[in-house]
């Protein structure tokens, strides 16, 4: 068994662009989930659903999903969403298995962070306000939040008051 490393790619000029310095070193940017194509968005949410997954498979599902690809379309949005950190892959007897490199909740996280800075300044209020006022959140959802949000906090102190 294979694995590949994502950050050393052919273009170094392009390795330099994703690279920023940190206070612990050199680290890699993260991309901007809104600028998935709708195909990736699709990919990816298979990625998310089965796991561990083939080009192969991929297209097959795809395919039950009325979305006939040729096999190289497959492999070409795999390999752009593996340059763009969302999946990777291993190999097993020259077969490539991919898999995603985060789950769905952590990269749609990334996301309303964006949005956040765009259309928010930052201000998470602004954004549930925003959301309850379209009805995206209904009350009993905002409930639900403020009940785990309060959960949290009391985790949260209980183990610093616990010493750690």
């Amino acid at each position: 068994m294979m694995s590949n490393v994502t950050a050393g790619r052919d273009n170094p000029e392009q390795d330099e662009q994703d690279l920023t310095i940190s206070g612990n070193g050199l680290e890699l940017l993260e991309h901007d989930p809104s600028e998935l194509g709708e195909l990736e968005r699709s990919v990816l949410q298979l990625m998310w659903q089965h796991g561990k997954m083939t080009a192969d498979s991929v297209r097959e599902l795809l395919d039950k999903q009325d979305r006939p690809l040729k096999d190289s379309t497959v492999r070409t949005v795999l390999r752009r969403l593996e340059e763009k950190g969302y999946v990777t892959h291993i190999i097993e007897n020259r077969t490539f298995i991919y898999s995603p490199v985060e789950a769905a909740p952590m990269v749609a996280g990334r996301a309303v962070k964006r949005i956040l800075q765009w259309f928010c300044d930052g201000s998470v209020e602004q954004l549930l306000v925003g959301m309850v006022d379209s009805s995206v959140l209904d009350s009993k959802e905002l409930q639900r939040l403020a009940e785990r949000i309060a959960k949290a906090q009391a985790e949260k102190s209980g183990k610093t008051a616990g010493g750690k």
